[in-house]
């Protein structure tokens, strides 16, 4: 589930447009005081209530907290909304790159007007949702578990090919550096940390709720510790190899200036322009071309499943079947994610609004726990019995202190930076792509509506078998 488009499609180019070297203190940084509690957490609820996202908040801490889970079930799908576009971008690339329609290509030209038109973006999309779907309909060990055990493996061998083809081009010594040799005074901009925690929820998973609604299919023997350190430690590295195998082969082919040009662009086609150039260089790379897309394709649908999951729990929570669930799901899907599929710049106002809205959502994960009472949720739901590892009070702490401070912190310094540096003449405009306004008008209609439907939705959370699946 972690592993996916957020490693190979936006890490290098997030950690590009932030100060390279610099921005990769922040980011592990959060690894350890943001994503690893968080997804801890997120083991604990869902294995403790057997629920998903919506039925945990209701039946571990209370009904009237139903609108919580409710918050973090529209991040995730909204997120889904437009992640299914980018799911289909891979796909398309592997099918091209698969039938040799790469070759001879400028890839910069062809990005742009691949991105720019509307009925291929469109049918890929579908293409993508339908084919989470069925992976889906198969149920968890059946579907789930089966296509991940292949996907994951083969992402990983790929990866290391790519990188160890990039660092061996001439000149890439240069993007090795910008990637690895910091440049402290970056740290000074409040977007290189804001863009560092939301990086590391966005690719971990911390607060998106799919741990959550996972864990509600583990054992009860299962080590959470371990479980979410590995998560985390694994996907940070597909992170590190990801950018190992972009950053260093835009310098190999540009020169400085033009590498740092293209690095600080807000190019969602990173991936998709200087990876085929990168394969152009290696021997056997009509091969490993559409082997590596092939590899970005499962990584993203591995992704897209465990959202398409995420709602489809819920739906399950409440009594409707499996089939039918999955099905309602993928229906919102494909006529919510066109939107984003026909127009980039809706794409990135969506990853700009709810990429930042997983800084509410793990706000109201550590809530939960809290509410729980953090003792207690510590010493029941994640310190069971045959854990290796088992957490002290200092968890507890971090859960119920350090995650709403940084929270504070980080949401309050982006809301002035971002009204008095970033679009001081237009942050309060919501039709404005990255504006303050644009987040707080869909976060508020949102937060409207859940906390109007609280009841129903508790109330529907629990009406159907906990055990059903």
């Amino acid at each position: 589930m972690a592993v996916g488009t957020g490693n190979l499609w936006r890490f290098p180019r997030i950690a590009a447009q932030n100060g390279g070297a610099a921005f990769l203190i922040p980011w592990f940084i959060f690894l350890f005081v943001w994503s690893l509690p968080l997804i801890i957490a997120e083991f604990g609820i869902g294995r403790g209530a057997r629920r998903g996202v919506v039925g945990a908040f209701s039946s571990l801490i209370g009904g009237r907290f139903a609108w919580m889970g409710g918050f973090i079930a529209v991040t995730t799908v909204m997120i889904l909304f437009y992640y299914s576009v980018v799911t289909g971008w891979a796909l398309k690339y592997f099918l091209l790159s698969a039938s040799g329609g790469l070759a001879g290509q400028a890839p910069a030209a062809y990005w742009d007007a691949y991105s720019s038109s509307i009925w291929q973006p469109i049918a890929f999309h579908l293409a993508a949702v339908g084919i989470g779907a069925a992976v889906i309909l198969r149920g968890v060990v059946s579907g789930i578990e089966r296509a991940n055990r292949v996907l994951i493996p083969t992402l990983f061998v790929l990866l290391i090919v790519a990188v160890a083809r990039s660092v061996t081009l001439p000149g890439a010594d240069r993007g090795l550096e910008f990637l690895f040799n910091p440049d402290l005074s970056t740290l000074t901009n409040y977007r290189t940390w804001l863009e560092a925690l939301t990086q590391s929820a966005w690719s971990t998973g911390a607060g998106w709720g799919m741990i959550l609604t996972y864990a509600t299919y583990m054992r009860k023997s299962d080590d959470v510790v371990l479980n979410a350190t590995i998560i985390g430690f694994g996907d940070n590295s597909a992170s590190l190899l990801a950018g190992m195998a972009v950053v260093p082969t835009a310098f190999a082919i540009l020169s400085t200036e033009e590498a740092m040009t293209v690095m600080a662009s807000s190019n969602y086609g990173l991936t998709f322009i200087w990876i085929p150039q990168l394969f152009e260089r290696v021997p056997g790379g009509a091969i490993f071309l559409p082997l590596f897309f092939l590899a970005l394709f499962s990584a993203a649908l591995s992704s897209l499943i465990a959202m398409i999951e995420l709602a489809t729990r819920i739906l399950i929570d409440g009594g409707m079947v499996r089939r039918r669930a999955v099905r309602l799901v993928a229906g919102a899907v494909a006529v919510c994610g066109i939107p984003s599929a026909v127009n980039v710049n809706i794409l990135e106002n969506q990853d700009w609004v709810w990429g930042i809205a997983l800084m509410i959502s793990g706000l109201f994960i550590s809530i939960a726990a809290t509410q729980y009472g953090q003792e207690r949720f510590r010493d029941e739901l994640v310190n069971v019995p045959g854990n290796d590892f088992n957490l002290g009070r200092v968890y507890s702490w971090i859960l119920k202190y350090l995650v709403p401070a940084e929270f504070v912190a980080m949401f309050a310094w982006w809301m002035y930076q971002a009204a008095t540096v970033y679009d001081p003449d237009g942050w309060w405009n919501p039709t404005h792509t990255f504006s303050v306004g644009t987040c707080l008008v869909q976060w508020g209609l949102a937060l409207v509506l859940l906390i109007s439907f609280n009841k129903r939705m508790a109330r529907a959370s629990v009406a159907g078998s906990a055990e059903a699946a």
